[in-house]
């Protein structure tokens, strides 16, 4: 957390950036690999012991520590970086939303499927019900957790104000959550959100855009200006995304992503 990259971590670094190349190269085979076995990147780490065994020695050496036993120590080797990391599709997305939904502040939300800790933090201000096929056991006030499938959620047509679903479509139908195989799942998923949304209602949607593919059983990507047409009685308002280099960009349009390895886009749809 100190911000100082010593030589071996820089090391390390760069052997995790050579990984990611060669992932990028590999594909499908890599992928395999690390379905199963440790990440390459955490092997790399193993340069950083050096590092880590010369700070214990000396933090052992200093004055006032406590003795320093064996089976206490928990290594952790990749975490001397100059910047704290993020995944940019995550963490943008949650916090545009977040701010979409501040500014709205309507009197309850339902989001379907997204990260956890973007509904707890959303439940911080606002009436929250959380929709998942997984059933979320946890207890916080002002959040309602829900079962519920995206195929076909637990809500009368048209009756639900303010909704999100955020990087969850794309799983849909692939088998991952231990949900049905359905090749239309994102579709099917896409139409069923449009079914429940109430009269001028908000609709926050997300998902990996770019060349469209099927990378199963992980996620699909869809060509960013196919998602309108997946709502067509709703309408686009507003758009942003996250572009191949990470960058958030709120001056987008839907084809300005066409053609990316690995972008996303976040949509706000109304029903008028």
């Amino acid at each position: 957390m100190l911000g100082l990259p010593g030589e071996t971590s820089t090391r390390a670094l760069r052997s995790i950036r050579a990984v990611s190349v060669r992932r990028d190269r590999l594909g499908a085979l890599y992928r395999y690999m690390e379905a199963v076995a440790p990440p390459l990147p955490a092997l790399a780490a193993v340069r950083s012991y050096p590092r880590f065994f010369r700070d214990r020695r000396r933090y052992g050496a200093m004055v006032g520590t406590a003795p320093l036993r064996r089976r206490d120590d928990y290594p952790c080797l990749v975490d001397w970086t100059e910047t704290t990391p993020f995944d940019p599709h995550y963490t943008y997305q949650d916090g545009w939303a977040a701010r979409q939904l501040a500014e709205r502040m309507p009197r309850e939300h339902v989001d379907v499927g997204s990260r956890v800790s973007f509904v707890v933090g959303l439940s911080a201000f606002l009436p929250v019900t959380f929709v998942d096929l997984r059933p979320l056991a946890l207890t916080l006030s002002r959040l309602r957790t829900v079962r519920g499938d995206l195929l076909g959620l637990p809500f009368a047509d048209r009756s639900v104000d303010s909704l999100s679903c955020l990087h969850v479509a794309e799983h849909v139908g692939l088998g991952r959550y231990g949900d049905e195989l359905d090749p239309e799942g994102t579709f099917k998923a896409a139409r069923e959100l449009q079914r429940v949304l109430a009269q001028e209602g908000k609709l926050y949607f997300s998902l990996p855009v770019g060349l469209a593919r099927t990378e199963f059983n992980a996620h699909r990507v869809h060509d960013p200006r196919d998602i309108p047409g997946m709502f067509d009685d709703l309408r686009l308002v507003e758009f942003a995304g996250v572009n191949d280099a990470g960058e958030f960009r709120t001056d987008l349009e839907p084809a300005d992503l066409v053609g990316s390895r690995w972008a996303c886009g976040f949509y706000v749809f109304a029903r008028d």
